[in-house]
């Protein structure tokens, strides 16, 4: 990775984007999710480089969906694991109930491989995703990212996608599970198809959401129905539209 000093206004920003690059360096990223990055640095950029309350809420909302589930899981892609591999061990350590698994549409098994093999590495264990022969389909999808574990999402009643393709999120939905998204473009698929959009950059999101879930580790159950019920994702994605036209 690239030393990028302090000095550079955006320099956290600059930071992320060589994360992604070693990403495609270490095979976990595919080409495409360079790409992708740049989209939503663009509207990183509109929206202040910044987490607003309309994220704030989303992210309250989040973790009260998170701590009243069953069957929680976590799902990650090439671009989520280059960007956020200690901010993952932080959920995990925070909600040990809390599965990971590996999901691409760029598929190869190798890269499969290399992705949980990273994840291990970095604590977090019994990463899922890795085994052929324990998926089924998700209905609605000829992509690859129809694969499902047996263990993990197959059985999930709250799924957490970050950066997701929007066909995905919408058969997640379709099939009756929960879905979180953390996605800086509120006007996209995904973000509107979504349960709960968090409209706000990976690796500041993921240690504010860690941080939700240890404070509501011992929160009545309907008290975090209460909040769940009491969000409204249009309400804050519409704020996040304005903020950007705003700034726009």
């Amino acid at each position: 990775m690239t030393d990028i000093p302090d000095s550079p206004p955006r320099a956290a920003s600059l930071r992320r984007r060589e994360l992604v690059v070693d990403g495609v360096r270490l095979g976990i990223t595919s080409e495409a999710g360079l790409i992708a990055h740049g989209r939503g640095e663009a509207f990183d950029y509109l929206l202040g480089e910044r987490t607003h309350p309309f994220a704030d809420s989303a992210l309250e909302a989040a973790s009260a969906l998170i701590r009243t589930a069953v069957h929680p899981v976590l799902s990650v892609n090439g671009n989520v694991a280059a960007l956020a591999t200690r901010e993952l061990r932080r959920l995990a350590d925070e909600n040990p109930e809390l599965r990971f698994e590996v999901n691409l549409f760029h598929f190869a098994e190798e890269r499969i491989r290399r992705i949980v093999d990273h994840l291990t590495a970095a604590g977090i264990k019994d990463v899922l995703g890795s085994s052929p022969g324990s998926t089924t389909r998700l209905d609605g999808l000829e992509s690859a990212r129809a694969r499902m574990d047996d263990r993990g999402i197959a059985q999930a009643d709250v799924v957490i996608v970050p950066l997701e393709d929007g066909d995905r999120c919408e058969a997640l939905v379709a099939s009756g599970r929960k879905v979180i998204t953390v996605d800086l473009n509120p006007l996209s698929r995904t973000s509107q198809r979504a349960t709960v959009t968090i409209v706000d950059e990976l690796t500041r999101a993921l240690p504010r959401l860690a941080d939700l879930l240890s404070e509501d580790r011992n929160a009545p159950q309907d008290e975090l129905r209460a909040r769940t019920a009491g969000f409204d994702n249009a309400r804050g994605l519409a704020a996040a539209e304005r903020a950007i036209r705003e700034t726009a």
